[in-house]
């Protein structure tokens, strides 16, 4: 047995030995080698497939790698999102219903490039080594053919030293080299062309299936962002609205006198509100003296002036009638109401054809964007119709009350920002 195996061993290296020697021969061009043109633009045709296969594996390996890397990062942001987005907000349980669902999308577009497009890019790879495996076998039984033809040459050349025996054992190791490179290379002929026209079919399947996978997982995440969207602008528009401002911890305390854009050159902002009494409200104080003359009884508290723009409640209850009873007044214990007359009308304020209610119509000539709840924003050029106090309590020094007539929202807003029409 181990005679066997050294015998086999020793064969096996002088076979090796003779194909280099023969092949070293035919690179001095001292013997010749065994021609097939057809085969050798093949193996280019080969040489050239198989680089491209290697290549596209080695990118695509890559690129499904960086897939789940993107993966990973979205399900880390989503997980952040969901836990920073307070549960009161808009949204909430839709932002966690969108995560999901991304989620989804990326595993279905990950799963599907692995098994559709990877698995079928590794089994076309896989060809390829095999059937270089048989290339060189093929090389391997070229030279011994050549090796056996030029052996066989050389005894037959020689007729003084020929032997037939050997002549005869030398042909017959000559056919049988023959045979078996014959067998390969016809195999190769045929394999090598099929395997070369199978490239075209494949990459067009190959990279359908990737594209679609691709089209598929990007349509379908647009329409979860356009979701995510929404969420974020519904929460927009209700932070806009105050739904989550903090309120104030002392809602009755005046606001502060608004700051003109600019203020730089006008350190008191103008108020109509604060201006000086009209000529409606001087005549007025003027009724007021002459139907009230000091044998009434009235003294000087009785006969405040306007000031402000507010009428100062006269105490009806200390004026005698003609015959001398006192006359009881029925709103003497209602607060006191401010009338449309005791509203100052800034020059150059228009009051023809207003709608009811309103004293004057403004325009916007700064931007101003709210700070509480019970105030308006608006644009530069928008209108807004100025008109009474719901309650008098509520009046501050430099604020109006308006409409906006864009979408008659109602608030209050700083009239330095704004000048009358």
């Amino acid at each position: 047995m181990a005679e066997s195996k050294g015998a086999l061993i020793a064969k096996t290296v002088q076979k090796h030995a003779g194909r280099a020697k023969e092949k070293f021969l035919q690179n001095l061009g001292k013997v010749d080698r065994t021609a097939d043109d057809i085969f050798d633009e093949h193996l280019q045709n080969f040489t050239r497939q198989q680089n491209a296969a290697n290549r596209l594996q080695k990118e695509f390996n890559n690129y499904i790698r960086c897939i789940r890397a993107c993966h990973a990062a979205s399900k880390s942001l989503f997980d952040s999102l969901n836990e920073i987005y307070e549960s009161n907000w808009s949204g909430h349980e839709l932002l966690y219903v969108q995560a999901q669902n991304v989620e989804m999308l990326w595993h279905d577009f990950g799963h599907k490039l692995a098994d559709q497009v990877l698995v079928p890019l590794n089994s076309y790879q896989s060809q390829f080594p095999e059937m270089r495996k048989k290339i060189e076998k093929r090389g391997r039984k070229l030279v011994d053919f050549d090796s056996q033809r030029h052996n066989f040459q050389s005894l037959q050349s020689n007729p003084k030293k020929r032997d037939d025996i050997k002549v005869a054992k030398s042909k017959e190791m000559l056919e049988e080299a023959k045979r078996t490179y014959e067998v390969l290379n016809s195999e190769l002929h045929d394999e090598l062309p099929a395997l070369y026209d199978s490239r075209v079919l494949f990459l067009v399947t190959n990279l359908q299936t990737l594209f679609s996978a691709e089209q598929v997982f990007h349509a379908e995440t647009s329409k979860v962002y356009s979701e995510l969207e929404a969420i974020v602008d519904k929460l927009a528009t209700d932070c806009q609205r105050g739904a989550y401002t903090v309120k104030k911890s002392s809602p009755t305390s005046p606001k502060k006198s608004p700051t003109s854009p600019n203020s730089t050159m006008n350190s008191t902002p103008s108020s109509p509100l604060a201006a000086s009494p009209t000529k409606m409200e001087m005549e007025l104080n003027n009724k007021s003296e002459t139907s009230a003359p000091e044998e009434d009884g009235l003294g000087e508290e009785s006969r405040k002036p306007i000031v402000s723009g507010k009428v100062e409640a006269v105490e009806s209850s200390s004026i005698n009638t003609p015959n001398g009873n006192a006359k009881p007044s029925s709103a003497s214990n209602s607060e006191p109401k401010i009338a449309k007359d005791t509203y100052e009308v800034p020059a150059g304020a228009t009051t023809d054809n207003l709608p009811p209610g309103v004293l004057y119509r403004v325009k916007a000539t700064y931007k101003y964007t709210r700070e509480d709840v019970d105030e308006l924003s608006f644009e530069v050029g928008e209108i807004i119709r100025v008109v009474e106090y719901d309650d008098l309590e509520e009046q501050e020094e430099g604020w109006l009350m308006g409409i906006k007539e864009s979408n008659g929202e109602k608030g209050m807003f700083p009239a330095n920002f704004t000048r009358p029409i």
